[in-house]
């Protein structure tokens, strides 16, 4: 089964060519990292807990309230501590904690990340591995921090979606009204530059590195997505696939191999960025 990892930035069009591929022709199924880090975080779980630990004593307005219609008061009541640790995250005021460009905030994005992003991956897995035996020929992992997760060792092939800043910053003003100029820029920064993770991905080579630009309409973009798709399948024929087939610990072999290829790219991509930067230090 083919791991694709679809990949973008903040309001770059990544949510609209999920959707694109879920659907017929493609009918894939989609695995989103958003959702399931949603999910991992849910009240009772240990990455619940973690968050609580370290953010709740200097974010007071950690927890969303109690609902006036008696639900979430039924929730509490469940809690044998009765401290109202139950109440869900509230994510705009742990955003505010995690969003900007202050060594503080880096600081407290990259524990967060640290609670989040290995629950995240065992969830992944699961989900992989339930569609594998459901005879999928292939699954989209929807991943935004596909780069900064390090789990672009695992897909032999990267979707990456991208637009110009101009662009992005007109779309993420527009889908969220109630966020300032400043506070737009803070999380299209958190998510690191488009240009960067667009070389990461055409670094990669033909078949395992595609860059969609999406400037345009939504009929450009799926242009764009259809001509991308063509090539993947393509590149999954041959007699090949037939014999992981029938051999699974070949598939296995080859799946290893896939892995040491992508920490590879990695590490050479990493060390080509140290020497890049030296070079503008001297």
């Amino acid at each position: 089964m083919l791991l694709l990892a679809l990949t973008g930035s903040l309001a770059t069009g990544k949510s609209t060519v999920s959707a694109l591929l879920s659907q017929p022709p493609y009918s894939l199924p989609i695995i989103d990292a958003d959702l399931l880090a949603r999910k991992v975080v849910e009240p009772g779980t240990s990455s619940y807990r973690k968050i609580l630990k370290h953010f709740g004593p200097t974010t007071p307005d950690l927890l969303l309230p109690a609902s006036a219609d008696g639900r979430e008061a039924k929730k509490l009541a469940k809690n044998q501590d009765g401290s109202g640790k139950g109440r869900p995250i509230n994510r705009a005021a742990l955003g505010r904690r995690v969003f900007g460009s202050s060594e503080e905030i880096k600081r407290a994005r990259k524990i967060l990340n640290s609670i989040i992003h290995p629950a995240v991956r065992r969830a992944m897995a699961f989900s992989i591995l339930t569609h594998f035996l459901c005879g999928h020929w292939a699954v989209i992992l929807d991943i935004p921090l596909l780069y900064d997760s390090a789990l672009d060792i695992f897909t032999p092939v990267i979707l990456m979606i991208a637009a110009s800043p101009s662009i992005q910053m007109q779309r993420l003003r527009l889908r969220d009204p109630h966020l300032s100029a400043e506070e737009a820029e803070d999380r299209v920064a958190s998510q690191g530059g488009v240009r960067e993770k667009v070389e990461r991905t055409e670094a990669r080579g033909r078949r395992r590195g595609f860059v969609v630009w999406n400037d345009g309409s939504k009929a450009e973009l799926e242009e764009k997505v259809g001509r991308v798709m063509r090539e993947v399948e393509r590149g999954r024929e041959g007699w090949w696939k037939w014999v992981f087939l029938v051999c699974w610990p070949l598939a296995v072999v080859w799946g290893l191999w896939e892995v040491g290829r992508g920490w590879w790219e990695r590490r050479q991509w990493e060390r080509s960025r140290e020497r890049r930067e030296r070079e503008k230090g001297k």
